[in-house]
């Protein structure tokens, strides 16, 4: 369905060349490590879509989030709290597109993020969450478990 939406729109799936892409990626996640809403927001299309797959086998968003402004806002919120629990990330390309593998630490998978880039903003974040698509990565974490961790961990800073 998503493939004939977006043939139907007439958008090519990639405009950016690698270099561009990868360049913004960088910036996205540097921008998401230090929790700065603005830098993130500036990165992101107008109409961005935040969307998570954990497959009902982990948490995941109820539905997408849509929007510079809440993407930006969820985002920078979010990763400060998992580094509380020593969750970090490493730049890695997924199906051709750039993104990142996040890790607990004992090195657990734990998600990973894609990033849709066009027209130089990022159209569409890709969160996947899920164990069963994860395990070709390596040991995948108990996302219910680093759930509970990070709640614990925020009550204890708040």
């Amino acid at each position: 369905v998503r493939a004939r939406r977006h043939m139907a729109d007439g958008r090519p799936r990639f405009t950016a060349d690698r270099e561009q892409r990868q360049e913004l990626a960088t910036r996205f996640f540097d921008a998401l490590k230090d929790g700065d809403v603005g830098a993130l927001r500036n990165l992101l299309a107008a109409d961005v879509q935040l969307v998570g797959d954990g497959g009902g086998k982990a948490p995941q968003l109820s539905r997408a989030v849509v929007g510079a402004k809440n993407v930006a806002r969820l985002l920078a919120s979010v990763f400060p709290h998992m580094a509380l629990v020593d969750v970090t990330f490493e730049a890695h390309e997924v199906n051709g597109q750039p993104g990142a593998v996040f890790r607990t630490r004992d090195g657990e998978v734990l998600h990973t993020m894609v990033l849709d880039v066009v027209d130089g903003r990022i159209l569409t974040i890709r969160s996947v969450i899920n164990p069963d698509k994860l395990r070709h990565l390596g040991p995948v974490a108990d996302a219910w478990a680093v759930d509970r961790e990070v709640r614990r961990a925020r009550r204890g800073t708040s």
